[in-house]
């Protein structure tokens, strides 16, 4: 699938409604522009968080097993 936009004189681009909808883009998100060393685009949609993290990007630690943490540290 392509699409073409028009960028408006603030710099604003409007994503198609078939491009909105198949990649479910809802008001909010926000979409990641990454430009590679040969010129080419990358585009990824970030998905709107709520709460108190919204603002925080995800880490991703790997797999945990929170009783085995439990039992190894002593929480309580």
């Amino acid at each position: 699938m392509s699409a073409e936009t028009t960028v408006s004189d603030r710099g604003a681009v409007t994503v198609p409604s078939e491009i909105r909808e198949r990649l479910d883009i809802q008001p909010g998100d926000k979409i990641r522009w990454e430009i590679d060393d040969e010129g080419g685009v990358q585009i990824t949609v970030v998905k709107q968080r709520y709460g108190a993290f919204d603002d925080f990007d995800p880490v991703d630690i790997g797999e945990t097993d929170a009783v085995e943490e439990h039992d190894a540290y002593g929480a309580r």
